[in-house]
């Protein structure tokens, strides 16, 4: 921090802030009390930094409000005081140089490991925004102009985008100003050019910085009705219709604009299923021209596991609302049907949205046959919990498309060594599901587990019997079935040996029953 020659560097204790603070507002010969406030920020002491910090805080901000910092493009320092200019304009330049430097170091105290520093620091950091938002610090080219303190804002994004700390903790306080749409939207405009600017100076970007930035981008919700928008942080006396910021087209643009630049990159493999469980509800209904997600969820799509699908989920919605031709669809869910699908923490997910992709009753025969007869062979050797899932899907596959029945009423079906159904067909098309018949189903009404047997049986009454929900079925676990069993009750006579053993070998004049009894 410059000081003035004579002023003495010194630690202020906590008590005389006040009387710093109230010297400098009252009296202008008392302003290089500032230093001595300043200084504080430097500390080590956490209290004593909070301390300081409220001061700055009072302090500028009733500079600010009086109107008694330089407007306009900031001098050089040493230039105003050397110069013929009045002391009025001397004082109001140096001041705006000690509040330049008063926001530099809080943005640094985002970076604090105490989370209250970093905390007060935001909140003395957005108060300065609307303050200097209401009382521009810069001279407007036009008259209506909308000036909104874009550098000082920036300052703050960019400590909560940092490569190196987690700044959860730290976003989700500042998610509360996301509530207003001018906050929001330079939110949108100014992630952008710091997600830029990192990845441009950086040869490998940090996972944290990933982390931080999805964060922020994930907390932007729009609204979803065409309006104007007017809950701004900033107060202005006259809004202009002229103003991008008060038009949700505009907003629609700038959260395109975000989430492309954000999506282009390389991302963490985490990162992938967070965006693309997000994707359909809060991304894709709130952009401008939706398609332009094609090329992400398409090279998404073909990185298999759990990305694949929940990158068909979004894939599903450019078709199904935004006319997307991708002939590959079904393919590539018919590709994803293996037997790890009954194992993963997805397995739930995965049927949700296969019941919803399979659920028009427009779909080709050959199609709905083939995922029957594929989740069929699957089933010979799934678990009992995900049988009681799988089974009732496979028959609401039948119940929607009668053309399908043949599968289950085939008097004349092939031998098992003879199935012409080919498993490893990775083409639905070409699987041969319609010459088949569901042999497995029959098979498993030998199943051990005496539900898994019962829900089998089902398939015998296909065509009477309504279409369920598997909803409740989705998430069942081994854990919850056995529960189920042992809370049944007890028969009421239970089958016992008819004659009763009265020895181990069941003999009476056997050794064993001369030297053991059973008891």
């Amino acid at each position: 921090t410059k000081k003035h020659p004579g002023q003495a560097s010194r630690t202020v204790g906590l008590r005389p802030l006040g009387h710093l603070l109230q010297a400098v507002l009252e009296n202008r010969s008392q302003a290089n009390s500032v230093f001595d406030i300043l200084a504080v920020l430097q500390s080590e002491d956490q209290e004593e930094i909070q301390e300081a910090v409220r001061t700055c805080s009072r302090l500028f901000g009733a500079l600010l409000e009086r109107g008694e910092l330089f407007v306009g493009q900031l001098p050089s320092e040493d230039t105003v005081l050397a110069g013929p200019q009045g002391a009025t304009h001397k004082y109001k330049v140096w001041m705006r140089h000690r509040y330049h430097s008063c926001c530099n170091r809080l943005g640094e105290l985002l970076a604090h490991p105490s989370f209250q520093v970093k905390e007060l620091a935001l909140k003395t950091l957005m108060k300065f925004v609307q303050l200097e938002g209401a009382q521009p610090l810069e001279k407007p080219q036009w008259e209506g102009q909308y000036l909104f303190p874009r550098m000082l804002f920036r300052a703050v994004v960019r400590g909560l985008l940092s490569p190196e700390d987690d700044c959860s903790l730290l976003l989700s306080q500042f998610c509360e100003y996301l509530e207003y749409d001018d906050i929001r939207y330079h939110t949108m405009q100014v992630a952008m050019g710091i997600m830029a600017r990192v990845i441009s100076q950086q040869a490998e970007v940090s996972t944290t910085f990933w982390n931080n930035s999805f964060f922020l981008l994930s907390a932007m919700s729009l609204p979803h009705q065409e309006c104007d928008l007017t809950n701004f942080y900033v107060k202005h006396t006259q809004p202009s219709d002229k103003w991008k910021v008060v038009h949700l087209k505009e907003h629609r643009k700038a959260f395109q604009e975000m989430w492309l630049s954000f999506l282009k990159h390389k991302l963490p493999l985490s990162l992938y299923k967070k965006v693309l469980v997000a994707m359909h509800d809060s991304i894709l209904p709130h952009l401008a021209q939706p398609t332009l997600m094609i090329d992400f969820l398409t090279s998404a799509c073909n990185m298999g596991g759990a990305i694949s699908l929940l990158a068909l989920n979004g894939l599903f919605i450019l078709i199904h609302k935004h006319n997307l031709e991708y002939p590959d669809f079904y393919k590539k869910l018919y590709g994803l049907l293996n037997p790890s699908i009954f194992h993963v923490k997805y397995r739930a997910r995965f049927f949700h949205l296969a019941d919803l992709f399979l659920s028009s009753s427009h779909l080709p025969a050959y199609l709905v046959a083939a995922f029957a007869k594929r989740l069929a062979r699957l089933a010979l050797t799934a678990p009992p919990e995900a049988l009681l899932m799988v089974l009732p899907f496979i028959c609401n596959l039948l119940r929607r498309h009668p053309a399908c029945h043949l599968l289950v009423h085939r008097p004349q079906g092939p031998e098992l060594d003879a199935d012409p159904y080919d498993p490893m067909e990775e083409d639905p098309a070409r699987s041969r599901a319609l010459e088949s018949c569901l042999w497995e189903l029959q098979t498993l009404q030998q199943h051990y587990h005496p539900e898994v047997s019962k829900a089998a049986t089902v398939i015998n009454q296909v065509l009477t019997v309504p279409e369920v929900s598997i909803a409740p079925l989705l998430e069942l676990t081994a854990y919850e079935i056995f529960e189920r069993d042992l809370k049944k009750k007890e028969p009421k006579s239970v089958p016992l040996e008819f004659i009763p053993a009265r020895g181990l070998l069941g003999q009476h004049d056997d050794l064993c029953a001369q030297l053991f009894t059973l008891t």
